[in-house]
């Protein structure tokens, strides 16, 4: 009987110090951590947190929206682990015992909660953009990539390839070949 730690971030500059603290506090024996969206299907962390967990162990996250998706998800994530023997419990509600009909009862009120949150933070923030454009405050996310052109330049002449040039200069390897193209075109 293990206790199986997940701890997850959404993007690579988020720390996991946190959730691992947490996690370790809680008495994990192993941690299965990535740092990837929760909104990403492929989490091979994930995958391979629920592969490696087996009938008596407990599944131990943080936070709800560390495991899954959306609330169905994250129900059926669960679900699965029920009917492997596998529990499930997060710290941040701590009554949360999904072998015990309240528990299995909870948890889908909870996912439901957090699912509601999330979808008011970003009507919210939809909102907040729409005001911040009509009064000229907004004008979108600053361009990264192509303000790099002449590094991209540079480097080409250089003899890099795309991909380290990509790596280099901390953008997608997408932006690298538009970048070539925009200037083949100009």
């Amino acid at each position: 009987m293990a206790t199986i730690g997940y701890a997850r971030v959404s993007t690579l500059d988020q720390n996991l110090e946190a959730q691992l603290e947490q996690l370790n506090k809680a008495g994990c024996d192993k941690i299965y951590r990535e740092k990837v969206s929760g909104v990403k299907q492929d989490r091979p962390e994930l995958a391979a947190m629920l592969d490696y967990a087996r009938e008596g162990d407990v599944v131990v996250c943080c936070k709800l929206d560390r495991i899954g998706r959306s609330t169905k998800h994250l129900l059926e994530i669960v679900e699965g682990l029920q009917n492997r023997g596998v529990g499930f419990k997060a710290l941040n509600n701590a009554d949360l015992d999904t072998t015990t009909a309240t528990g299995k009862m909870m948890l889908t009120i909870l996912a439901a909660v957090a699912a509601f949150e999330r979808e008011m933070m970003l009507e919210r923030q939809k909102e907040g953009i729409k005001i911040a454009k009509e009064n000229g405050k907004y004008k979108g996310r600053k361009p990264t990539a192509r303000e790099k052109a002449g590094e991209v330049a540079r480097l080409l002449g250089e003899g890099r390839s795309k991909e380290a040039i990509a790596k280099e200069l901390r953008i997608g390897i997408a932006s690298v070949y538009r970048i070539v193209k925009d200037a083949k075109e100009a």
